[in-house]
C-alpha cells in the first residue's frame, strides 16, 4: 500500500460477481477504502468478510436504493472515485425478434443505473478536487454485431454518456474512464444472456485460446484509477489475443 492509496475510497458497483467483484478485490490488495454494491447481499457479505470491503446491498435502477446508498457513504467520510459495474446483456435475438422487456432491462442496468449513481455522487467527486468516474462499456458500444442490437444499443448509449460527462465535467478536475473490455469469460455473462442455458453459454468460450478473465480486466481498471490523477486514461479497449474485432475471433480444434 503507497501513501497515494492510502486515503483512496471508491464505490464498486456489479460487486457481487464477475468483473465488479474482481474489481473490488484488485483495490482491496491495494489498501482502497471499498463500498461494494450489489442486489444480492449474501455473496456481498461473504465478499466483505473477505476482503474487508464495506457491502451495501443496492439495486443501482432504483432511486431509493441510491439515495441510501449516497447516504451510507457520506456518512463514512465520502469517496473521491466511482467504478460504475453494474450491467449485463440478455439475448442474442436479430432486432426483427427483439423481445421488448430485455431491451428495456439493459437500457435501465447499463445506462439508467449508471447515470443515477453518477448523478448522486457527482457533489461529492467535484467536491473532494480530484474525483475519478470509471464506466465499464464494452466493445459491444464501439461496434454493432448481428444478434446484439439491443446489447449494443445500450452500451452505444453508455459509451455516449461517458464521453458527454468528460466534455461537462473537466472544468471540475472530474476525471472520467471508459474500460471497454472484448470477451472476458465470466461466471455469469453469458449464462445470463442466454436465458441460463449453459450449453449455449460454453459455447461461447468454446476453442478460445485463453479469453480475457474478470481479474484481468480488473487490475487494467485498478490501474487506471491508481495513476497520477491528471493521467486520464479516456477511453481503454481490453480484448484477448484471439479476438482481433468482435467479428473476428480465433477458435482451435
Amino acid at each position: 500500500m503507497t501513501e497515494e492509496t492510502h486515503n483512496k475510497a471508491a464505490v464498486v458497483t456489479g460487486a457481487s460477481t464477475g468483473i465488479g467483484e474482481a474489481t473490488v478485490r484488485a483495490l482491496r490488495t491495494e489498501g482502497w477504502t471499498v463500498y461494494a454494491v450489489a442486489r444480492r447481499a449474501d455473496r456481498l457479505a461473504a465478499l466483505a468478510a473477505e476482503t474487508g470491503a464495506v457491502a451495501v446491498p443496492a439495486d443501482v435502477t432504483d432511486d431509493a436504493d441510491v439515495a441510501r446508498l449516497l447516504d451510507e457513504v457520506t456518512r463514512a467520510g465520502g469517496i473521491d472515485t466511482l467504478i460504475n459495474i453494474a450491467g449485463g446483456a440478455r439475448g442474442a435475438d436479430k432486432v426483427a425478434e427483439a423481445r421488448t422487456e430485455d431491451w428495456a432491462w439493459m437500457f435501465e442496468v447499463n445506462v439508467l443505473g449508471t447515470m443515477k449513481l453518477t448523478r448522486a455522487f457527482l457533489p461529492m467527486l467535484r467536491a473532494c478536487g480530484e474525483g475519478t468516474v470509471l464506466n465499464l462499456t464494452s466493445t459491444a458500444g464501439l461496434s454493432a454485431y448481428e444478434g446484439g442490437g439491443g446489447y449494443n444499443a445500450a452500451k452505444f448509449a453508455q459509451h455516449a454518456l461517458t464521453g458527454a460527462l468528460r466534455l461537462e465535467e473537466a472544468e471540475h478536475n472530474l476525471r472520467v474512464i471508459e474500460v471497454a473490455p472484448g470477451l472476458v469469460q465470466t461466471e455469469e455473462f453469458a449464462l445470463n444472456r442466454l436465458g441460463g442455458n449453459s450449453d449455449a453459454a460454453a459455447k461461447v468460450y468454446a476453442g478460445v485460446e485463453k479469453p480475457l478473465t474478470a481479474a484481468d480486466v480488473a487490475d487494467v481498471v485498478r490501474y487506471a484509477v491508481a495513476a497520477p490523477h491528471h493521467v486520464n486514461l479516456d477511453q481503454i479497449v481490453i480484448r484477448p489475443v484471439a479476438q482481433a474485432a468482435n467479428f473476428k475471433l480465433i477458435r482451435r480444434s
